[in-house]
């Protein structure tokens, strides 16, 4: 194993790997790689990691967060879309027996069969990552969605969707993302990141956010889907209130007074707006869709 001098997010050894491959950004994959070890001791803290458990990386650069992981972690399967990685990653992580490299895009791998192919003797697994922002929430909705046995989802992503993520209802950045992403875990903001820990600079601060997938969500609901149709429904648009993107987005027309009768014997006023339901009002309000059969013509 390398040396801890010789810790690949260093900017000196970055450079050095960039130079020898002539690797460069592309910027339609939003590459920025980090350049600070104590941030990585910090994210995979946060993951909770040991030998007898296993972690999965999406993006894995040229393998800063990798190399940390193959310490913490028993295996780390890293999944890199970029094939001009390859070989980078063949070169930097060869001291560490267990790591694998995949190539593909997490967003079309069949994410299950991976888990019960290669990962199979751990009873734990956690994805830790530092995600390409423009698809940062396509792959947590995926990971959230597709039921894998993971423990927790550690991932530095844009300061502001991690704001958003563990928002609480009734502030200015809660939303459908966070309905989302509380059904599934438990969520909190584990450290803000500046910019000037990577190389290229992003725009924008990042922040780790840590999901602790629960046993089961905190709400029982009759249906999942038509749950989260209710959800993104009534955040259609912001400025309406309830009853008005109910209305347009669910219900017929005629179906009014029953919708205002509905919400009046759950106790929620028609005029509030969604931002301000906590998650149990989303899920007595689409399980009472559903038993009162409102949606047919």
């Amino acid at each position: 194993m390398h040396a801890s001098g010789k810790d690949i997010a260093t900017p000196t050894r970055t450079k050095e790997v960039l130079e020898k491959y002539g690797f460069s950004f592309k910027k339609s994959l939003g590459q920025n790689f980090l350049i600070d070890t104590n941030i990585l001791h910090n994210i995979v803290e946060a993951a909770d990691l040991d030998s007898s458990k296993a972690a999965i990386e999406i993006g894995p650069g040229i393998g800063a967060l990798t190399e940390q992981l193959g310490r913490a972690a028993g295996h780390v399967l890293a999944i890199e879309i970029d094939q001009r990685l390859l070989p980078i990653l063949e070169d930097t992580l060869a001291p560490y027996d267990n790591i694998e490299v995949v190539h593909g895009d997490v967003l079309e791998l069949d994410l299950a069969a991976l888990v019960r192919d290669k990962l199979s003797g751990y009873e734990k697994v956690s994805v830790v990552a530092n995600l390409p922002y423009y698809v940062t929430t396509a792959i947590l909705m995926k990971l959230l969605e597709s039921r894998l046995p993971l423990e927790n989802i550690v991932v530095m992503i844009q300061k502001e969707v991690a704001e958003r993520i563990a928002a609480k209802p009734g502030s200015k950045d809660y939303g459908s993302l966070s309905v989302a992403a509380q059904f599934y875990a438990e969520t909190e903001v584990a450290m803000i990141v500046p910019a000037s820990v990577f190389i290229p600079r992003p725009n924008v601060d990042s922040a780790v956010i840590k999901l602790k997938i629960r046993d089961r969500p905190p709400v029982e609901v009759d249906d999942e889907n038509f749950f989260f149709r209710v959800v993104r429904a009534c955040f259609a648009q912001r400025r309406k209130t309830l009853l008005n993107n109910l209305m347009s987005r669910l219900f017929d027309k005629q179906r009014k007074d029953e919708v205002i009768q509905m919400l009046s014997d759950l106790e929620i006023e028609p005029s509030r707006r969604g931002e301000t339901l906590s998650i149990d009002e989303y899920a007595s309000l689409a399980n009472e869709i559903i038993r009162r059969q409102l949606l047919g013509k």
